[in-house]
């Protein structure tokens, strides 16, 4: 038929990983790169929720549409969607810390790009 849907987001999520990483390697405005980091933490999000989901499955509530045999191979593991909730948190905080200094450094010295940055001495 096609392509199981895992699949599908373990492919998207690698290429948002790498579209941010080379956002971050490529370009010299500050604010591009942390769209750049953005995008790895929304990739590596998306990978994770991946490794947990089962084509077909179900939530892992053992009752009687889920018997204790079937449990393992068509529940669907909760521990990834947990973690990568905690995640997005973590990475919006980050990412919060991370304009704030943004907003610093061009108060400071009137521009955006770290090829000025470089320059000055801390």
């Amino acid at each position: 038929m096609g392509l199981p849907i895992s699949q599908i987001l373990l492919a998207t999520g690698f290429a948002l990983v790498l579209i941010g990483f080379w956002g971050i390697l490529k370009h010299r405005n500050i604010l591009r790169i942390i769209i750049g980091f953005s995008l790895v933490d929304t990739g590596l999000h998306i990978v994770m929720v991946a490794t947990g989901y089962i084509t077909g499955g179900t939530a892992p509530i053992v009752d009687d549409a889920l018997s204790i045999a079937d449990a393992a191979a068509r529940s669907v593991d909760p521990i990834p969607s947990a973690l990568v909730v905690t995640a997005i948190v973590i990475g919006f905080s980050v990412t919060a810390v991370m304009l704030s200094f943004a907003i610093v450094l061009y108060q400071a010295t009137k521009t955006l790009s770290i090829d000025r940055l470089t320059e000055q001495k801390w």
